[in-house]
């Protein structure tokens, strides 16, 4: 699969599919398979996933790891594929990167979808009580108690009581392309480029950007407060929250997200 370099960098990415150009942004850790439930099923569209910066398949030698960064990291491989404009969607962290790239190129962002995201970095690496607990026993611990603890994290009690977490545990490492026991070193710099990243108030100037905002309603890390906010200060967005979904709602609720996502993109064109 193709590797290109940009400056210190070597950014892994995958082309897929026919029809309109969707550039797929991963959040904290997540590599470009964790898009694998929308691109391997969403039809019409021709898929560019990649591996942020540092991660996965993705290389860096030196250099900064920021959202700036990594929107030119993104931009980049949008010349790499030949494309002039795509729909951009971002999850999480990478609702942040995909909110910057309109921002600093609105000419190449037919539309934005951001999932499950923030207005600002503040929000996102907020250190809470439970932000805190829940980072602590996703590195202590047995293996089995590390690998329940991340999963608490993003997905719902429903989701896990109705399997076995141990199973559901191992359907996710293709997706996160690691073992849910282990945190890769890249993460924690990640998290802090999120807490350094603020252009919550350059927001407005999105206005004409065709913009879906979704948040899950049960999502304990991009609460749904924090998307209601981001929609409102987008001129036009549209917002909308998945009932009874947590932070990982394209994996639990692939099909729902698909659909919505489907109809919003191809609604443009």
């Amino acid at each position: 699969m193709p590797v290109c370099v940009r400056g210190e960098v070597a950014l892994y990415y995958e082309l897929s599919g026919a029809g309109l150009p969707v550039l797929w942004i991963q959040g904290v850790g997540v590599p470009a398979e964790g898009w694998r439930p929308q691109v391997e099923r969403m039809q019409g569209i021709q898929s560019l996933i990649f591996d942020n910066r540092g991660l996965g398949r993705s290389t860096l030698r030196r250099g900064t790891i920021s959202i700036e960064d990594m929107a030119e990291d993104a931009c980049f491989l949008l010349d790499q594929v030949g494309w002039d404009s795509a729909h951009v969607v971002g999850h999480s962290m990478g609702g942040l990167i995909a909110t910057e790239v309109a921002l600093r190129h609105r000419h190449r962002v037919r539309s934005l979808s951001l999932l499950c995201t923030f207005s600002k970095g503040t929000e996102a690496s907020r250190l809470t009580p439970w932000v805190l607990w829940m980072s602590l026993r996703t590195r202590i611990g047995t293996r089995a108690s590390r690998r329940g603890a991340f999963l608490e994290m993003i997905c719902t009690p429903e989701f896990l009581s109705a399997g076995d977490p141990a199973t559901i545990a191992a359907d996710l490492v293709p997706l996160m392309g690691r073992d849910l026991a282990e945190q890769p070193a890249i993460l924690m710099r990640q998290v802090m480029a999120m807490g350094r990243y603020d252009r919550s108030a350059a927001l407005g100037e999105l206005a004409g950007t065709p913009t879906l905002v979704i948040s899950a309603q049960l999502d304990p890390i991009a609460k749904t407060k924090y998307g209601r906010a981001l929609a409102t200060s987008i001129p036009g967005a549209k917002y909308l929250e998945i009932p009874a979904a947590s932070h990982a709602v394209p994996i639990h609720a692939a099909d729902q997200v698909n659909q919505l996502l489907q109809d919003f993109i191809t609604g443009i064109g």
